[in-house]
């Protein structure tokens, strides 16, 4: 089974009620982080729990030191999985409004604690599930605890020392999945730097995208990376954006088009800059 999957809000909706099957709902905004919780509250999918992306996804802060969204310590993310419902063998359906960066950085999450099969991203999100003429819910899940374990694979990792330790070498691809204006250092709405990693390559997340804000079919996916790439061996390839979110959308991206899942830089831009020995490029 693909490690990377994508269903349909209909599809959804048939199987919503199906035994083992678990829906989190991603919602965040960056400029506004109580939004998710917000917008849970006020209609969900039936049977979804709330997953916030800075108190359950991602880990505390160090100013500094972290990026923005450090990744969660893996016990306290397993008791999170487990109180949501989810087993080994569960099926699980993740959404946010429609890009699906957040809905990714959940599915991110999971694989990296070795979950490999059953893992769907709704594909279109919620905007999706609305043009669908899908109903909301105002009801919390009825949800019994799982049994969940999984261990991080830090194969699936790149430090910051050892990306430091890479730069410049002609076999690695370097993704940035910031929009360009960021990546450029043209404009930085959110980190003190602007610029991105030297050698790194402007990969926007919402490029993975059509018009109607759902995935591209894999075959213009694949053509999309394989240029990205450039005859270098997708098992060298690297992502990163701002604080190791949008990032996780271009490997979920990746997978769907065939191609192994790559390496994150989870600490992203955030940590990066905060080293000020660390080079800066800007510009393409």
């Amino acid at each position: 089974m693909p490690i990377a999957q994508l269903i349909s809000p209909q599809a959804l909706e048939q199987r919503r009620t199906q035994p083992g099957l678990v829906i989190l709902d991603c919602r965040f905004a960056l400029e506004d982080p109580d939004y998710g919780q917000r917008s849970y509250a006020e209609g969900h999918i039936a049977g979804a729990s709330f997953a916030d992306l800075e108190r359950d996804l991602s880990g505390p802060v160090t100013k500094g030191v972290t990026g923005r969204h450090p990744l969660p310590e893996p016990g306290a993310l397993i008791e999170r999985l487990q109180a949501w419902g989810i087993n080994h063998d569960s099926d699980i359906v993740l959404y946010d409004d429609g890009p699906g960066a957040y809905a990714a950085r959940a599915w991110w999450l999971l694989v990296w604690l070795g979950k490999r099969d059953g893992l769907y991203i709704l594909n279109g999100g919620l905007k999706a599930w609305h043009a669908a003429g899908l109903p909301l819910s105002l009801d919390p899940p009825a949800v019994q605890r799982g049994a969940f374990s999984g261990s991080p694979d830090a194969a699936l990792l790149l430090s910051a020392r050892e990306l430091e330790q890479r730069l410049g070498r002609s076999d690695m691809t370097l993704l940035d999945a910031r929009a360009l204006p960021r990546f450029k250092g043209e404009v930085e709405p959110i980190d003190p730097v602007a610029g991105h990693i030297p050698g790194a390559q402007c990969a926007a997340f919402t490029d993975n995208l059509g018009g109607d804000g759902r995935f591209l079919p894999a075959d213009r996916l694949k053509e999309r990376f394989a240029e990205k790439l450039g005859g270098r061996s997708p098992t060298e390839l690297v992502a990163y954006c701002g604080s190791g979110v949008t990032a996780c959308h271009n490997l979920f991206a990746l997978c769907l088009a065939g191609y192994p899942l790559g390496r994150l830089y989870a600490g992203s831009w955030s940590e990066w800059i905060n080293d000020p020995q660390r080079s800066v490029a800007t510009g393409e």
